[in-house]
């Protein structure tokens, strides 16, 4: 059964949404779902990984491509430079959403996120829009070796692909499992979180982006998932993002209910 929400007493298909969006990014008018989900989603998933930008400036370099920081703030370019690049990611994220997930489309998403942020020393090892050379791990947990990435990367697509009808508990999987492997030297999460809103909009799923608020559920959750393959954590997180990005629409669309 196709996923529904409720606006206002009428019915909307996700899919609606997803139209929404694209037309609203081909527009380009502001104060709408489109401008909105592209600040706040920038905001909230770069601030998970560190990004000194704030709400405020994350809106000001979306509306203006400046940013007015206070006097005694450093301003960190790299920060600045993956919050554009956010954007142009979401942007190519729509513009592709009829096309399959692969492997060449999740290194473009790394590569858009990436490019341009790197020292001239990071580019010697750091391999913007390919698979990591060196070792990593989050927390405590080991990921894929990187002679190993290419091979874990084929079978969880080849998994992902053998869903006939995927679910939010699906895609969740898929992001456990893809931040399990960590194929990229940095930004799998970012990667990873793009991913998720993508999938659920392809499969009719409410989309959702984690709140740097619920950052400390969300890792835990994913930790959870992977050490003891408890599931509540990660699914309950993600829900509740999914309930507060249905606001966010709720607010927005009511012009898309007919």
């Amino acid at each position: 059964m196709d996923y529904f929400i409720q606006i206002k007493g009428v019915k909307m298909e996700i899919s609606k949404i997803k139209k929404a969006l694209i037309e609203q990014k081909n527009i380009g008018l502001s104060g709408n779902l489109y401008h909105k989900t592209q600040i706040d989603f920038a905001y909230n998933t770069n601030h998970i990984e560190g990004s000194t930008i704030t709400s405020d400036e994350t809106a000001s370099i979306y509306d203006t491509g400046t940013i007015l920081a206070s006097s005694d703030k450093v301003i960190v370019l790299r920060d600045v430079t993956e919050t554009k690049n956010h954007f142009t990611l979401f942007k190519y994220m729509l513009d592709t959403i009829d096309d399959k997930l692969t492997e060449d489309m999740i290194k473009k998403f790394h590569f858009i996120l990436k490019d341009g942020t790197l020292t001239d020393s990071e580019k010697e090892w750091f391999n913007v829009g390919e698979y990591k050379k060196k070792n990593n791990f989050v927390g405590n947990i080991t990921t894929s070796l990187p002679r190993d990435v290419s091979r874990d990367m084929k079978e969880l697509l080849n998994w992902y692909d053998k869903i006939d009808k995927k679910s939010i508990e699906d895609i969740i999987e898929f992001h456990v499992r893809f931040e399990k492997i960590h194929p990229f030297q940095d930004g799998n999460g970012r990667v990873g979180r793009m991913i998720m809103f993508r999938e659920c909009l392809v499969n009719d799923i409410m989309p959702f982006f984690i709140e740097d608020r619920n950052k400390d559920f969300y890792i835990r959750g994913i930790r959870e998932y992977q050490v003891n393959n408890e599931k509540g954590y990660l699914v309950d997180t993600c829900l509740n993002s999914q309930d507060n990005y249905k606001k966010m629409v709720d607010y927005f669309l009511e012009d898309y209910n007919n």
